[in-house]
């Protein structure tokens, strides 16, 4: 999106805010599937724990996108958007038995990561297909705090542990449609993603009924010029090409899945917020902004990076900013980040705010969470309000301590 669209709709809006270009979201959708273009029965599963407004998950469905989901009420949601239960697919984590038994109920594909889980439920449900998560001990992501394929990961059953679900199944006589892996964000490696890929090959020809592979995702995409990225286009080529054989071997054209996230909206979102004052230290120039971790806490949790840029003068001089928020303890968003020089009222963006930004906002310091807007086809669509005041205290009970209490 250029500056002048972020600009006006931060002028229409008020800041702070999100904006996302379905029109991007759109492309990096086409890019993945025209990788894997060769393969007949290919299926997108959307992992909505990046962004999970409904109004991008509809996009999201208009383009034959299926749903990765993790709770109960990320599957509540995916219905609301409009998705079909059987394209939704639900990969939990140390959640309930009741949990998935309610999700199981609705027609959704169970994705099972845990031994004692999959017993209970095959003793309970042999008639419903179950996807088995593993853990094929492989890192394929560049982040420590993001991997889940390492081998203390909570996420997966572990391949060694292989021989326990093959006699959980003939116990149970459970129906298994489908395998599963997820090696972690931020893939580098092609070949090693690909190694993983063989590993899951290998479990998959244990099980005689599959009806699909799903490979997770976990791609990379550039944060600032020049970053390195996973290179889809390769993968795509290698991946066909060994499904594909895999498939012949097999006897039997299984579905083809991945459950894109930040993939799809990480580089689609902005975040606008308002200079609120510029700061002058011993050593440090500051400027604050009236928002703080609060509203994108990734910076401060993971160290990651977001590109600032000034769109009310991005061809002013550059100067060297330490970008803080408002919120009552350290939130600093970038140290100094040379930018065009900054001025009180200012809007500054911060992109790739698509995936894991807004998904993690919150309301510390008792502030309200900002509003979102979907750019798409050259308008301009409010898909969230801010919220109020109201918002803020509609769950709470006020007890009037002042006055006599009784205490049961």
């Amino acid at each position: 999106m250029n500056h002048s669209i972020l600009k006006s709709i931060a002028e229409k809006h008020k800041c702070p805010i999100y904006v996302y270009d379905g029109n991007k979201i759109k492309k990096q959708y086409e890019r993945l599937t025209n990788a894997f273009s060769s393969i007949k029965n290919l299926r997108i599963n959307y992992a909505c724990k990046a962004l999970s407004n409904i109004s991008i998950l509809s996009l999201m469905r208009s383009m034959g996108s299926g749903l990765d989901t993790v709770s109960i009420q990320e599957v509540q949601l995916g219905l609301k958007a409009g998705f079909k239960a059987e394209n939704i697919i639900f990969t939990p984590n140390g959640v309930s038995m009741n949990e998935i038994e309610k999700v199981a109920s609705l027609g959704v594909q169970i994705n099972i990561d845990n031994l004692t889980i999959l017993e209970q439920f095959g003793t309970k449900y042999q008639d419903i297909p179950v996807c088995i998560r593993i853990n094929p001990h492989v890192m394929a992501g560049g982040n420590s705090n993001i991997s889940v394929g390492h081998i203390d990961s909570k996420f997966g059953i572990s391949i060694h542990q292989i021989p326990h679900i093959l006699r959980i199944v003939e116990n149970t006589k459970m129906h298994i449609n489908g395998v599963h892996m997820h090696t972690g964000s931020d893939i580098l490696d092609i070949e090693v993603f690909l190694h993983a890929a063989e590993i899951l090959f290998e479990t998959a020809s244990k099980f005689n009924d599959l009806d699909f592979i799903d490979f997770g995702s976990g791609f990379k995409v550039p944060y600032k010029f020049g970053d390195i990225e996973t290179n889809i286009e390769e993968l795509g080529e290698k991946l066909s090409k060994r499904f594909h054989s895999f498939c012949k071997t097999y006897g039997k054209d299984l579905e083809l899945a991945f459950e894109p996230g930040k993939f799809l909206v990480s580089e689609a979102g902005y975040f606008l917020t308002k200079v609120n004052a510029i700061k002058q230290t011993t050593s440090t120039v500051f400027a604050q902004v009236d928002s703080g971790f609060n509203h994108l806490i990734r910076p401060m949790l993971y160290g990651s990076h977001h590109e600032i840029i000034n769109i009310s003068n991005p061809k002013g001089k550059e100067r060297f900013y330490t970008v803080v928020g408002y919120i009552c303890e350290t939130d600093t968003f970038g140290n100094n980040r040379k930018i065009s020089e900054i001025s009180e009222g200012d809007i500054l963006a911060f992109k790739n705010s698509g995936a894991y930004c807004f998904t993690m906002a919150s309301n510390y310091n008792s502030r309200y969470r900002p509003a979102e807007v979907l750019w798409y086809k050259e308008k301009s669509f409010e898909i969230r309000k801010e919220e109020t005041f109201d918002d803020l205290v509609q769950n709470q009970i006020l007890i009037d301590f002042s006055k006599k209490v009784s205490v049961n």
